[in-house]
């Protein structure tokens, strides 16, 4: 497995997603090299890709790092706009992980990034457990992905 480098520039101080937040994002995420309906009826691929996904297709695990490399770029770009606190590398990768999974949308919109704003941290890694229902059910796997995002973003 490659190791993914990418930075996040907030008040002139760089903040990147480590290994801890990519490797998180691999393990919930996991690798499907053919199209699938992840449990919200999505189409996803790769590492949770979703994307101009259809039925039907097949990529390589090369093909599936370069989109994870790209999404997570996407994401970096995204959570600049929205934060507007400094972020270490674990939160950062933690919040990295909770956008990739929810979308910039959910983010932009959440309790979550109000509380972070503010400065009040500890109120926003509370906020990760609530994020754990798909199609409107809890779903183990995001209580499980929560509880190491929420870990994450308080280790350092």
């Amino acid at each position: 497995m490659k190791t993914l480098c990418i930075s996040f520039s907030k008040g002139g101080r760089q903040v990147k997603i480590n290994q801890k937040g990519i490797d998180l994002i691999r393990h919930f995420e996991g690798l499907y090299l053919e199209s699938y309906k992840c449990p919200a009826g999505v189409w996803t691929i790769g590492y949770g890709h979703t994307g101009g996904v259809s039925a039907g297709e097949k990529i390589s695990e090369e093909k599936a790092e370069d989109l994870l490399r790209e999404d997570l770029g996407r994401f970096e770009k995204g959570m600049e706009e929205l934060v507007k606190v400094k972020l270490n590398e674990d939160q950062f990768s933690a919040l990295a992980s909770f956008s990739f999974n929810l979308g910039l949308g959910n983010l932009s919109k959440s309790t979550l990034l109000k509380k972070l704003n503010t400065g009040d941290y500890a109120g926003a890694a509370d906020e990760f457990p609530k994020w754990r229902k798909a199609a409107g059910k809890v779903l183990q796997g995001l209580v499980k992905r929560r509880a190491a995002e929420r870990e994450l973003f308080l280790s350092l």
